[in-house]
């Protein structure tokens, strides 16, 4: 059995790198990703950043002109840099352009992402709960009135909804025990981090396990998910290289390469995700570290889309 017959397999869009972004590479993965089977486009929001990125949601816009099926994703915007009102329309708008295919992936963020954008570290949960809960009602509700600690809205009006109803699936971030409860509570998926490592990722899973069952969800309609930072070569040593070169300077986390990175042969990144896949996640985001073009044809015949 191909991996892909065990779970769907994602992989993202050219969108940060340490060289500039070339817009027909974007093109070229957005169209052969959907061609050969993957289940969805990802990008991640890097603001500011020391390498060059695009805004997620206006490289996913672009994206979804160039395509018909495939879903987009951004994993993850971190909410309290954003008004929810902006980010809610942004998203319906995203959805209705591209006829109903937007995963909505949010999380808290670190700290510094408020010290940059001055916003109060303090009570950032209170603030990204009632961001989720703004959102959701703008999305649902014909006139929105909303009183809570940190937003407040009177007789908003958000005409232009989501295609998807009742709104886009919402995947939650973040690994403390804490954000694995938010998600299970309150979005309809989780996704890890491409820097958690494989054995973090597999007591993360088990824990949402236990919480979804203890809740009474659905296992079936909640998903898994995790970044898989991931190359393929024809040798090992090169994959490495490129894995490598991907830790120390872009991600500037060296020491993740032998901890979180998947790389070698396509025997050997088969081998690496069979270990990942057999840990019980739903979907995972493959994401390749150099040569978005050639990696999605590597990475195709890795999962078994061709």
């Amino acid at each position: 059995m191909s991996l892909k017959d065990q779970i769907q397999f994602g992989t993202c869009l050219p969108h940060r790198s340490d060289a500039p972004i070339e817009v027909a590479e974007i093109r070229i993965v957005a169209q052969r990703a959907e061609s050969l089977g993957f289940a969805d486009l990802w990008v991640t929001e890097n603001q500011l950043d020391h390498n060059y990125g695009l805004d997620a949601l206006t490289i996913l816009s672009y994206a979804s002109a160039l395509t018909t099926r495939i879903r987009l994703g951004v994993a993850v915007l971190v909410m309290g840099v954003h008004s929810p009102i902006s980010v809610a329309h942004r998203v319906a708008s995203l959805d209705y352009l591209s006829g109903g295919r937007v995963t909505l992936g949010i999380g808290i963020g670190r700290e510094n992402d408020y010290v940059d954008f001055q916003i109060p570290l303090q009570r950032r949960v209170r603030r990204f709960k009632e961001s989720v809960e703004l959102m959701q009602a703008l999305w649902t509700q014909p006139e929105v009135t909303y009183e809570g600690e940190i937003f407040s809205l009177k007789d908003g009006v958000m005409t232009q909804k989501p295609v998807q109803k009742p709104y886009p699936p919402l995947w939650f971030g973040g690994s403390h025990p804490q954000a694995l409860a938010r998600a299970v509570s309150l979005a309809d998926g989780w996704i890890a981090g491409g820097a958690q490592s494989t054995a973090d990722f597999g007591e993360s899973v088990a824990l949402l396990r236990a919480a979804l069952a203890e809740s009474g969800r659905d296992p079936a309609s909640f998903a898994i998910s995790k970044r898989v930072f991931v190359a393929v070569a024809d040798r090992t040593d090169e994959a490495r290289k490129a894995a490598q070169h991907w830790f120390d300077v872009v991600y500037r986390q060296p020491h993740l390469t032998e901890v979180s990175g998947v790389y070698g042969t396509v025997d050997e990144v088969r081998e690496q995700l069979a270990a990942i896949v057999a840990l019980g996640p739903t979907h995972l985001l493959l994401n390749p570290v150099s040569d978005y073009g050639a990696q999605v044809e590597a990475l195709a015949e890795v999962v078994g889309l061709t």
